[in-house]
C-alpha cells in the first residue's frame, strides 16, 4: 500500500479545512488537505461570507482579489412577516473593513482559498481522495487511510484535522462523543429564474405555516423552503404543485418562473442538524468546523464559524507543529478558545428556531414577534443583531506569520 508523510493531514476541503491548510502552510507548516470530490461544485451549500470573514481576508491581504469574484453585497437583513416588511440588522454600524455580507457561491470561495494556499510550497491539496479510516498506533492518531484514483493510500502525519462536515468520517472513526442540540425544521433548496422586474433584495418571507428564503443570484433566485423536521414525504404526497402555490402566495412575482421546478429532482433536501462534540480532540487529532459542531442555517453563520476555527488552529498550533511539540494540551487550547462562540451561537440559533421558526410553521395566523417590531422602529438597535450575525461572539484575528514576508525580511 502506498504511503506518504506530512506534518498535518486535513480531512475535508470545505471552508474550515482549506482555510486551516492555507494558514498553516503560510506559516511554514507542511500540510496535505484531502477532498473526496474532484471539484468544489456543490449546489445549495452555505455561501454567506460575513464581515468577520471579509475582515480576516483584509488582514491577510487577499480581500481585493476576493471581491473581484462575482458576488452580491447585502448591507442589511430584512424580513417580510405577512404583508409587513421589517428591517432586522444593519451592518453599516460595524467597525469593519466591509460593512456587508457577500453572497458568493461556495465553490468560488473554496477555489479562491485553495489558490492562495498553492502560493506556498508547504501546501498540498489532493482531490479525489476519500478518507476511509484513521490510523492509530499505541493510542495516538498518526494518520489517515484514504482511497484515491490509484487505490488505497496511507497518509502518515503528526496531526490529523477533521474538517469533513456534519457527517464526518473522522469524528465517527475516532468515536468522539456528540451532544445533540436539535432542530425543528429541514430546508428544501431550489432555483427559480429571476426576471429584471423582480425585487433586488435578499429577503426572508414569513407567513402562517410558511417560511421562504430568497437569495438574489442575479440570474436566478436561490430559494430555501422551510418545512417541519422529517416531513418531506408528507410534502411529496401533497404534490409539487402544492409547494409551487405556496411559493407564489409568498412571492407573487414568481408566478411565471416557479415552473422552473419540474419535479422533486430539482429540489435538494438539507437535513438540519445542530450538534457539537463534547471533546473536539484526542492525541494526534482535532476536529473543527461542522465536524466539531454542526450549525443550523439560521443567519448563515456556519461558514464563518468554521473559518474562525481555522484561524484559531493556525494561531495556536503553527509554532508547536513547527517545533514538533504539538500535543493534547495545545489541541485543548483550540477547543477552549472556540467552545464559547460555538455554544453561544448555537444557543442563539435554538432561540430563533424555537421562538420564531417552529411557531411560524405551526401557526394558522401570523403575527410579527415583538423584537421584530422593536428593531424596525428603533434603527440603532439593529446594530446588535448586525454584530452578532456579522462578527459573532468571539471574532478571531490573524496572528500566524506569513513565511514569504518573513523570508523577505531576513533577506
Amino acid at each position: 500500500m502506498a504511503e506518504i508523510k506530512t506534518n498535518v493531514c486535513v480531512v475535508g476541503g470545505g471552508p474550515a479545512g482549506l482555510m486551516a491548510g492555507y494558514l498553516l502552510a503560510r506559516a511554514g507548516v507542511e500540510v496535505t488537505v484531502i477532498e473526496k470530490h474532484g471539484d468544489f461544485f456543490r449546489d445549495f451549500r452555505g455561501d454567506t461570507v460575513h464581515p468577520s470573514t471579509l475582515q480576516l481576508m483584509h488582514e491577510l491581504g487577499i480581500l481585493e482579489g476576493f471581491l473581484k469574484l462575482p458576488h452580491q453585497k447585502v448591507s442589511y437583513l430584512s424580513g417580510q412577516i405577512g404583508d409587513e416588511k421589517f428591517m432586522m440588522a444593519d451592518f453599516s454600524y460595524l467597525n469593519t473593513k466591509c460593512k456587508y455580507i457577500a453572497f458568493m457561491p461556495q465553490w468560488d470561495f473554496l477555489n479562491y482559498i485553495s489558490e492562495q494556499g498553492r502560493k506556498y510550497p508547504k501546501f498540498s491539496l489532493r482531490m479525489n481522495t476519500e478518507a476511509l479510516d484513521l490510523i492509530e498506533e499505541n493510542g495516538k492518531i498518526v494518520g489517515v487511510k484514504t482511497l484515491d484514483d490509484q487505490g488505497e493510500l496511507l497518509i502518515k502525519s503528526n496531526l490529523v484535522i477533521g474538517a469533513d462536515g456534519r457527517n464526518s468520517i473522522v469524528r465517527k472513526s475516532a468515536n468522539l462523543e456528540v451532544e445533540e442540540v436539535g432542530a425543528p425544521m429541514d430546508v428544501l433548496w431550489m432555483r427559480i429564474s429571476r426576471k429584471p422586474s423582480d425585487p433586488e433584495e435578499t429577503i426572508g418571507r414569513f407567513d402562517a405555516g410558511i417560511i421562504l428564503i430568497m437569495i438574489n443570484r442575479n440570474e436566478y433566485w436561490q430559494c430555501g423552503f422551510v418545512i417541519p423536521k422529517g416531513k418531506l414525504e408528507e410534502y411529496k404526497a401533497q404534490g409539487l404543485q402544492s409547494i409551487k402555490e405556496r411559493i407564489i402566495a409568498m412571492a407573487p412575482f414568481t408566478t411565471d418562473t416557479v415552473n422552473d421546478i419540474t419535479s422533486f429532482d430539482d429540489i435538494k433536501l438539507l437535513t438540519v442538524k445542530v450538534d457539537r462534540l463534547t471533546k473536539w480532540y484526542k492525541d494526534g487529532l482535532l476536529c473543527i468546523g461542522d465536524s466539531a459542531h454542526a450549525m443550523s442555517p439560521v443567519a448563515g453563520v456556519g461558514i464563518n464559524l468554521a473559518v474562525q476555527d481555522a484561524v484559531a488552529v493556525a494561531n495556536y498550533l503553527y509554532l508547536p507543529l513547527l517545533k514538533g511539540t504539538c500535543d493534547e494540551s495545545h489541541l485543548r487550547q483550540v477547543q477552549e478558545r472556540r467552545s464559547y462562540p460555538t455554544r453561544m451561537t448555537q444557543r442563539a440559533q435554538v432561540l430563533i428556531q424555537n421562538n420564531v421558526i417552529k411557531p411560524t410553521l405551526e401557526s394558522t395566523q401570523m403575527k410579527a414577534p415583538w423584537f421584530a417590531q422593536v428593531f424596525n422602529s428603533l434603527p440603532p438597535l439593529r446594530a446588535l443583531p448586525a454584530n452578532l450575525i456579522g462578527l459573532g461572539f468571539r471574532p478571531e484575528h490573524i496572528h500566524s506569520p506569513d513565511t514569504r514576508k518573513t523570508v523577505g525580511v531576513n533577506k
